[in-house]
């Protein structure tokens, strides 16, 4: 019997029909991923791979179930010895180094709350996580840089944190992790009030595309959400090995280098790059047996840039895609030069994967696909009503008992705001899109992002799709802009690819291209051209920002 059995009753379904009528997941009470999956396959099969590691200098690692188990049981002693108990925020500001897998896994043993974070954070940014979230103890990458950043948000706010990072170099009033961990035991004694269920395991910053960032808080019963993820999405595999393009400080992360992967007895490959490069993705992506491959359009739009030719890449049978619209013409190029296609999919730093283009599903590039059935996923119109097919309306998520397994459970110091995202048993995620004949859907964008011009509405995400098609746009942002005629007009905002000027002509030229590509009414009336965009440390474009400079 396979680990995943324990929790997924049926695994082989015919097509999304069945999958939606039948599904159903076993949520045991007392759930702990850390005891329960990863000292588990360290029990059944200690020398199951869970992770490979890889950098750009030369360095690769090799992690079994059982070196993530013993690591994680010597973290969790050393966290214990230092006060570090149930209930306290502990910040990981880590990258893609290894030490997150199992000092993540010790925080979840003892009940301290994870807050993943990126190393890109300023001061500023640090005071407010430490704030807000009540943060004890921070582990970094050791980047003098990152270090300064910290020691200074650690001084404006007077609060006693204590300070790690991973790095060989001696930072005084900061610990090397690796050293204090290295001297304690392997054993760690799972305790009788271990956490479960409903208690606080995980808490996100949301990347803040329209104002300070929100704290999504998750329960430990979160992972078990991302079995739908993994085994359905990705498509992952026993004795594989998944590569999703992700940093360690966002819930990307958790979606496709941890909880599913695992549960589905998959290792994730871990290449810790320092910047992104093509060539090198591609070299470790030849080099190593990946099986399933996730990583937003962008970066798959840099891939087909290259001679795939010359690429072995026949190990890989699945990729997905998220975060964005995937282009047609990507997803056409990609297709023809590996044989693979793309499949999509939209969640949120709250959630699981909300809808996805799943295995059995025929990908329409674009779409969002269709809801996972792991949730009531209905889309909710201005009238409050059900919309119709290709009628817009809210992403909601009608919940059963006040619940929902793989959906967050509120946001950490703001009942206010948790109430009113839950309202009437209804978690309304703010997205909007509409739904096809087929029951595909098709994202329109942020609930406060919508363009009202003219009568008509208008999601940028729309027009965004459409602009990104002309060969001169790299990147684009769409907003409204006031108007005393049309209440509001759409605005691009757009950054050149290499080799296009700015000039009158290409506006004219661009505005027509989108003319011919949608409905007329969508055409952006004001182009504005920019070196780049502004956006969150996610890599999220801030529309809010472009409004207010508007």
């Amino acid at each position: 019997m396979h680990l995943l059995d324990t929790y997924l009753p049926r695994k082989d379904f015919t097509d999304y029909n069945d999958f939606k009528e039948n599904f159903s997941l076993t949520i045991p009470k007392g759930f702990n991923f850390a005891f329960d999956i990863v000292d588990k396959w360290a029990q059944l099969e200690p020398e199951k791979a869970a992770l490979l590691y890889e950098d750009d200098y030369g360095t690769s690692k090799q992690f079994t179930f059982k070196d993530i188990k013993e690591l994680s049981n010597r973290a969790a002693n050393y966290f214990t010895s230092i006060g570090i108990k149930k209930g306290d925020v502990v910040m990981l500001t880590l990258k893609r180094r290894y030490q997150f897998w199992y000092i993540i896994i010790a925080l979840h043993k003892i009940g301290a709350i994870a807050v993943p974070a990126t190393e890109m954070l300023k001061a500023k940014d640090y005071e407010y996580r430490f704030k807000a979230a009540e943060v004890k103890m921070i582990i970094s990458v050791g980047t003098e840089s990152v270090l300064d950043e910290i020691d200074a948000a650690v001084e404006n706010t007077g609060m006693d944190i204590i300070k790690a990072h991973e790095a060989d170099n001696y930072r005084e009033g900061w610990i090397n992790i690796d050293e204090m961990i290295s001297a304690f035991s392997a054993y760690y004694e799972k305790p009788a009030d271990y956490p479960c269920d409903d208690d606080k395991m995980l808490m996100y910053f949301t990347s803040g595309t329209t104002g300070n960032p929100k704290i999504v808080t998750h329960n430990y019963t979160y992972p078990l959400g991302h079995i739908v993820t993994a085994y359905f999405w990705h498509n992952c595999v026993d004795n594989g090995l998944h590569l999703s393009v992700a940093e360690t400080g966002w819930a990307k992360c958790a979606w496709g280098k941890l909880y599913g992967q695992w549960i589905c007895g998959s290792a994730v490959l871990v290449y810790d790059m320092e910047r992104f490069v093509p060539q090198r993705l591609l070299d470790v992506m030849e080099k190593n047996p990946i099986t399933t491959f996730c990583a937003p359009p962008t970066i798959f739009r840099f891939l087909i840039r290259s001679d795939l030719s010359k690429r072995d890449l026949s190990h890989i049978r699945d990729c997905t895609t998220a975060g964005e619209a995937l282009n047609s013409e990507v997803y056409r190029i990609w297709l023809e030069k590996t044989g693979l296609r793309i499949r999509e999919g939209f969640g949120q730093s709250e959630s699981v994967i909300i809808a996805g283009t799943f295995k059995w599903m025929e990908p329409i590039p674009g779409s969002l696909g269709k809801p996972n059935p792991l949730f009531d996923l209905k889309l909710i119109s201005d009238k409050g009503e059900e919309a119709k097919s290709e009628e817009e309306g809210q992403i909601s998520i009608i919940l059963k008992d006040g619940r929902a397994t793989g959906l967050f459970i509120g946001y950490y110091g703001d009942e206010e705001r948790t109430k009113y995202t839950f309202s009437d048993d209804i978690y309304y995620t703010g997205d909007l899109a509409y739904s096809d004949d087929d029951g595909y859907l098709w994202y329109v964008g942020r609930a406060d992002d919508v363009i009202k011009t003219s009568g008509y509405r208008v999601g940028p995400f729309e027009v965004e799709s459409a602009l990104m098609k002309h060969e001169s746009v790299l990147e684009c942002a769409v907003t409204g802009v006031p108007d005393e005629v049309r209440g509001q007009v759409i605005k691009a905002s757009i950054v050149l690819n290499e080799g296009f000027t700015p000039s009158d002509e290409l506006k004219t030229e661009i505005q027509d291209f989108v003319k011919h590509l949608t409905a007329p009414y969508k055409y952006p009336r004001v182009i504005e051209f920019l070196t780049e965009l502004p956006k969150t440390t996610s890599g999220k474009v801030q529309r809010y920002v472009l409004r207010k400079n508007q």
